[in-house]
């Protein structure tokens, strides 16, 4: 076995160490588009790179060849969004379009079948449910949209809580989160959905990246009721832009952007039986504006901005075995 794979680093949680591997860089055989402001998803066996600042080729990356094959365009500009992975196909909404800081919701859901490779436009978004930069879920078949922003960078950052039901392409408000945030991904695990990290982005009053949250709020769909972890729960090392997903029953929070000058590469693990968070293996590369996604238990993390703000773009994809 090569000395890499055996590379190790070390959790400390409550004075106790942990053992977890290393990221490793995912050396592809060919190149794709850097992007950042991008989502992700996985279909299959590959991993989707969708959308970014300005109009960006749809790609896959075959996570059994390694290879990225261009795919079709989407039809609008995507940026800021959370993608999910619906019945075979990917959905976008809550994303923007547009330049900073007027970023503008865009009105309609896009569909991608990755079967029939065709785009397609679907229903309008309700005007009062359009907003960007907000977290998108899937749970029991139905599609959730939290929080967000409306103005892009520059004001309207809301605490709505959506749903959507793609079978009746009926929205439904459920109860607001405890409160408003932007540039957030959100995490389910069991019945419940997790926000940690985001912030309040005012462009209008100057202050965007300074406005970081460390609240954690959580949505149980069983009671339909919101909760905010205890302060000792708080978000560990405070940042927004960063991309949540679960693994083991955890809730992972990678990268992210705050006023330091590079982006996050911290990975920080909440367990929700303790409400705890762990420290894990920080990234080669910290970038913010980007999605992860779980394959074969494996965390992938694809592209995003190495420095807050706006680039540099990178095309590079970790992997977290």
């Amino acid at each position: 076995m090569k000395k890499s794979l055996l590379a190790f680093s070390v959790l400390t949680f409550l004075g106790h160490s942990l053992v977890a591997q290393t990221w490793e860089q995912v050396h592809y055989k060919n190149e794709c588009e850097k992007r950042h402001e991008n989502a992700a998803a996985l279909v299959g066996d590959s991993l989707y790179a969708i959308g970014g600042r300005g109009m960006k080729p749809l790609e896959a990356l075959n996570l059994k060849t390694l290879m990225w094959k261009k795919l079709p365009t989407p039809p609008v500009e995507m940026n800021h969004f959370q993608a999910i992975t619906y019945k075979g196909e990917i959905y976008v909404m809550g994303a923007f379009e547009g330049k900073y800081p007027h970023e503008t919701p865009i009105p309609n859901i896009y569909i991608y079948s990755p079967k029939t490779g065709v785009w397609r436009k679907g229903p309008e978004i309700p005007k009062p449910q359009l907003r960007g930069s907000a977290g998108v879920v899937v749970y029991n078949d139905k599609i959730y949209m939290v929080c967000g922003i409306i103005d892009g960078h520059f004001d309207g950052h809301v605490s709505r809580l959506d749903e959507y039901d793609p079978k009746t392409n009926t929205w439904k408000q459920l109860a607001d989160a405890p409160r408003t945030r932007d540039h957030i991904s959100a995490a389910v695990v069991g019945t419940k959905m997790y926000l940690a990290g985001g912030r309040r982005s005012s462009a209008k009053t100057g202050h965007v990246i300074d406005t970081t949250l460390p609240e954690v709020d959580v949505y149980d769909f069983k009671t339909g009721k919101w909760e905010t972890l205890p302060a000792e729960s708080n978000f560990p090392t405070l940042r927004a832009g960063s991309t949540a997903v679960t693994k083991d029953n955890k809730v992972w929070v990678i990268g992210g952007e705050s006023e330091q000058l590079l982006s996050h590469n911290e990975a920080e693990v909440l367990d929700p039986k303790t409400n705890r968070w762990t420290s894990g293996p920080k990234l080669h590369e910290g970038r913010h504006g980007t999605q992860a996604v779980v394959y074969k238990n494996s965390i992938y993390i694809l592209a995003g901005s190495a420095n807050h703000g706006g680039g540099p773009e990178l095309n590079t994809v970790e992997v977290l075995k």
